[in-house]
């Protein structure tokens, strides 16, 4: 069963653009892990900037949070966010089509 997560990032004030810059490098590395099906960043209204990510199993997203992919992610955007990352996983509950009712 895949696994879904979203990652709520809180920019500093006037660091959105910084932030997104500074998350390429991670997100470049984390593209070429094993399981990573999805791992893309949206701008959200809130002014958030949120991450969505789907992984084929639970074990290659543990991997990918104990990884050197996180480590630079975290480290290049330290200083450029206010509070805590929000990460939440989730399990899909399809429904409808194939197509349209799961990531």
């Amino acid at each position: 069963m895949t696994v879904i997560v979203t990652a709520v990032f809180y920019p500093q004030a006037g660091k959105k653009q910084e932030l997104v810059q500074a998350m390429q490098r991670g997100i470049a590395a984390v593209h070429e892990e094993p399981g990573c099906e999805l791992y893309s960043i949206h701008d959200a209204e809130d002014g958030t900037i949120t991450m969505i990510e789907k992984w084929t199993t639970v074990q290659d997203l543990d991997t990918h949070g104990a990884g050197e992919a996180v480590g630079i992610l975290n480290g290049d955007i330290a200083e450029l966010i206010e509070k805590p990352t929000l990460v939440t996983r989730m399990t899909p509950l399809p429904s409808g089509t194939e197509a349209q009712g799961a990531i």
